[in-house]
């Protein structure tokens, strides 16, 4: 059994309690939180019990002390995203990881959605040719009381890094690094102190070009967790949320829909629907840990990965909110 411990009970912390319970090769050895009922802890100096990892989703303020206890206990840890709001910040929590010698994992839990996995494959396999174009939408509409909690009520409850983050690391994931940032936003909808929509062009080192479309006031069937049912708050809708074109063909994210064998435009390429396992991407992501843990895997979402994704979300959120045009 892999003895985990969670901090943070909220709306994602709450998922991962609820998968740590019903696995049968993983124990919950306590809750840490200051307010949620119920809790076996108000805070992790508090903790005794004995745990092989911990699952930090606590606000991001939080992660670094919370890592850095646990890392001096040795526990192993995976820490929603982003690690933290600072670079710097994040530096230090991978010091302390390889100080004492714990793994560090980011909770970008879509690297292991079955269909995420079937699509690497297909971009990877050379089937739609070079890969050359992506053009990925989320677009939904959060209730108002989602900024009741104080912390979301400025940049950091913004949708860049609440959201787009995901798809900026599924991206990555996909394509490798990313070499050239170009971004706008607006927010005139809500117009609090923060970005609510806008559009993002990335370039990859590999000469990929995609596109991603946001919105967190505008409700549409397109969004990852529409399209792919893995979240239980989003309604699921089916809708392809992501496209991929390459120079012998393209394939859409969810469906996995794959067309190929068209010479140029004037012929029609003909259509199949590519094979992918069934799995919940959150335990997946806990099975990984568990095997992180355990010594029989390397982690596939580590602190470099997560650093990385969250400078380019830094970068983006630099881009969307001039202060000049929104203050």
């Amino acid at each position: 059994m892999t003895r985990l411990l969670v901090a943070g009970a909220g709306l994602i912390g709450a998922r991962h309690i609820a998968h740590i319970r019903a696995h049968k090769d993983m124990t919950l050895t306590g809750v840490i939180d200051p307010v949620a009922k119920g809790a076996d802890f108000a805070c992790i100096e508090d903790v005794t019990a004995d745990a092989d990892g911990i699952i930090i989703a606590s606000p991001t303020q939080t992660h670094r002390p919370i890592l850095e206890h646990a890392a001096g206990r040795g526990w192993h840890a995976l820490v929603e995203k982003p690690l933290a709001t600072e670079l710097a910040e994040i530096d230090a929590m991978i010091a302390a990881a390889r100080d004492c010698n714990i793994a560090l994992m980011v909770g970008h839990h879509r690297r292991f959605h079955p269909r995420v996995q079937a699509l690497k494959a297909i971009v990877e396999s050379g089937e739609i040719g070079q890969p050359v174009l992506a053009s990925a939408i989320w677009s939904v509409k959060k209730p108002d009381d989602y900024f009741d909690v104080h912390w979301r009520e400025g940049v950091e409850g913004a949708p860049v890094r609440m959201n787009v983050s995901h798809e900026i690391d599924l991206l990555r994931f996909l394509f490798g690094d990313v070499s050239q940032v170009v971004a706008v936003g607006a927010n005139n909808v809500r117009r609090a102190p923060r970005v609510e929509s806008g559009a993002v062009a990335l370039g990859f080192e590999g000469g990929v070009c995609a596109t991603v479309a946001f919105a967190d006031t505008a409700p549409s069937v397109w969004g990852f967790e529409h399209a792919t049912g893995e979240n239980p708050n989003i309604a699921t809708t089916r809708q392809d949320s992501l496209r991929i074109t390459g120079t012998k063909g393209a394939v859409a994210f969810p469906s996995l829909r794959v067309w190929t064998g068209a010479a140029d435009w004037s012929e029609a390429p003909a259509m199949r629907v590519a094979d992918a396992e069934d799995g919940v991407p959150l335990v997946r992501q806990l099975e990984h840990f568990a095997d992180v843990i355990a010594g029989r895997a390397t982690p596939l979402n580590d602190g470099k990965s997560g650093r990385r994704t969250h400078e380019i979300t830094l970068e983006i959120e630099r881009a969307v909110w001039p202060k000049e045009v929104f203050a």
